[in-house]
């Protein structure tokens, strides 16, 4: 049996924290990193680290933000993509006016930048939920899109509003390549994702949940919802605008402030919807569904279909399908990718006997 359980017994409160539970689970993780770390870099191209892996781990980052304010913490937001431009923007400017500042530390500051913004535009969490939150947030997409288009200080006065990515090195070592840029931003999500899993896990992660499932209740046991709302505001903020500044140096290498566009925001929410809500597997499953699936279609009209139908056309088809999928999980699976992938390993324990 794949997911036998026999014999592994929890005799300590530390052994029931951990990530993975099972030794097959934790076996199976350390391989899939050695794989990431070891093999990507040797047998991966070009293209894969600049098409795929790369806009695959970013979304992923951004996604896991916009999951623990609204999958853990229950707030609404649709204002994911002009956090993740605070963050690309600040960083930019943080490495350009300190001088000496190494990229780690422009990261982290970025980060905080975009996390104290979030911070402002979460204090309406306070008083209104629901569709009047999201419409809050919407605010702060276009005043940050509408503030870096118009005050040129924040691209370094470049005319166009663009902002280049800065040398990207790290203890000295030069990452400007492919595969340079693939092992920083592999290392840069992997942290915090623990960091995330550790959050969700510990006493925070417990207030969040309980604030999303009845605020009035929480604040019965002695919860501050107000100081917990504004909490998650600013660590998805602080994680989006990390993900910004990837998407930015990492990805794109120059960015623009309508980049980081309404849609940009909406790609984000199908990632959670698709990949389940309130799990951190799920923001890498709906990331990865998101970047492959668009490949997937293109492969499909120029390979099956003889390339029949244009761009325009098979771009607008995929839109078709991203809603069409996204009512079906919202009906169907609410849980997403990684509610399927639980019900698999469900069954797998049982496997042969049953499937």
């Amino acid at each position: 049996m794949l997911y036998q359980e026999s014999g592994q017994f929890v005799t300590a409160y530390q052994q029931d924290k951990r990530f993975f539970r099972l030794k097959q689970e934790r076996r199976a993780f350390a391989a899939l990193l050695a794989f990431a770390f070891l093999l990507v870099p040797v047998i991966g191209n070009d293209y894969w680290f600049s098409a795929i892996l790369i806009p695959f781990l970013v979304l992923s980052l951004a996604g896991l933000g916009l999951n623990l304010l609204t999958g853990y913490a229950g707030q609404l937001s649709l204002g994911s993509a002009a956090f993740m431009a605070v963050g690309a923007f600040a960083t930019y400017n943080f490495h350009l006016r300190i001088e000496g500042l190494p990229l780690v530390a422009s990261l982290i500051l970025g980060g905080l930048t975009a996390g104290g913004v979030g911070l402002l535009f979460g204090l309406p969490s306070l008083r209104i939920k629901g569709f009047y939150l999201i419409v809050s947030t919407l605010a702060a997409q276009f005043l940050v899109q509408w503030v870096f288009t118009n005050f040129s200080w924040f691209s370094n006065n470049s005319s166009s509003g663009v902002i280049t990515a800065p040398p990207l090195q790290l203890l000295g070592t030069d990452l400007s390549s492919p595969v340079g840029r693939y092992l920083l931003t592999l290392t840069v999500v992997l942290a915090f994702g623990v960091l995330a899993k550790v959050i969700v896990s510990g006493e925070l992660g417990r207030k969040w949940m309980a604030v999303r499932d009845m605020d009035t209740a929480a604040a019965v046991i002695g919860i501050s919802v107000p100081k917990t709302k504004l909490l998650a505001f600013a660590i998805s903020s602080f994680y989006l605008g990390i993900a910004g500044a990837l998407w930015a140096f990492t990805y794109l290498g120059t960015v623009e402030p309508h980049g980081f566009d309404l849609s940009r925001s909406f790609q984000i929410l199908f990632i959670i919807i698709i990949g389940g809500m309130g799990s951190i597997l799920g923001s890498f499953l709906g990331a990865a569904f998101i970047v492959l699936f668009p490949i997937l279609l293109s492969n499909l009209s120029s390979g099956l279909l003889a390339g029949s139908i244009d761009p325009g056309q098979l771009e607008n088809f995929q839109k078709m399908i991203f809603g069409a999928l996204i009512i079906f999980f919202l009906i169907k699976e609410p849980n997403g990718l990684a509610q399927v992938w639980q019900t698999i390993k469900q069954r797998l324990r049982v496997w042969p006997l049953r499937f």
